[in-house]
């Protein structure tokens, strides 16, 4: 099992009580918070980690060097931001498995990757997502799913129940890379929301603990649930 990481983020919004800092490494409770996607990740069989790293990657390369708990830990570095999608597609370019599995380095999601993997080659999709229920929420677009099948990303407003995209992805990287994308773009606009006629994209519903350090608020949040 192959992992990218998404760890190029600056934390622009985080910069009023982080400072300097990659998003991934914001410390929680005396760690960095990618540290414990780390953790959580070193329970399943992952052969590989993938970082894509961009700003201030030394700061990252220098704390967990080549490998973590024996997994080796690999950098892409984005010679400039590519956006979402451009730093995956660099990533993928440096992996050998057919699916590989996508998160976000600032976010903590710790779903059964066993269980979302055997869910994704049974239905023989080309693009899963982990999906969180919530209740009362207004900072994230909500998702409609259908007997699996994720048919509609809404905008951002306030729901009082609905499901996330929770930012762990399992991808069919051949069918990825077939795409012909522009070097730098949006996955979540320019491949997720446009797959969502065509039956490629599933979606799975868990139940874990969900948290994004992406504004300080639930950034401070994070320490009582990592």
């Amino acid at each position: 099992m192959e992992v990218i990481v998404l760890a190029g983020g600056m934390g622009t919004r985080l910069r009023t009580v982080v400072n300097d800092l990659p998003k991934p490494m914001a410390p929680v409770n005396g760690k960095p918070f990618i540290e414990y996607l780390f953790q959580w990740l070193s329970l399943y069989p992952v052969s590989r980690i993938i970082l894509s790293v961009g700003y201030k990657s030394e700061t990252i390369s220098e704390y967990f060097g080549d490998n973590f708990r024996n997994i080796p830990i690999e950098y892409i570095v984005e010679p400039k931001p590519l956006g979402t999608g451009g730093a995956i597609k660099l990533a993928l370019n440096n992996t050998v498995e057919a699916s590989v599995v996508i998160i976000n380095g600032d976010t903590y999601f710790p779903i059964d990757l066993d269980r979302f993997l055997a869910f994704h080659v049974l239905n023989k999709s080309k693009l899963s997502i982990a999906l969180k229920k919530m209740e009362k929420f207004d900072r994230y677009g909500s998702v409609e799913l259908i007997d699996q099948n994720i048919i509609r990303f809404n905008e951002k407003q306030f729901c009082e129940e609905g499901l996330i995209n929770g930012g762990i992805y399992l991808v069919n990287a051949p069918y990825i890379r077939s795409i012909p994308f522009p070097e730098i773009f949006s996955f979540e606009k320019e491949v997720l929301e446009k797959q969502t006629n065509n039956g490629n994209l599933k979606g799975m519903v868990f139940g874990d603990p969900f948290i994004d350090i992406g504004i300080p608020e639930d950034y401070f949040k994070a320490a009582e649930i990592v």
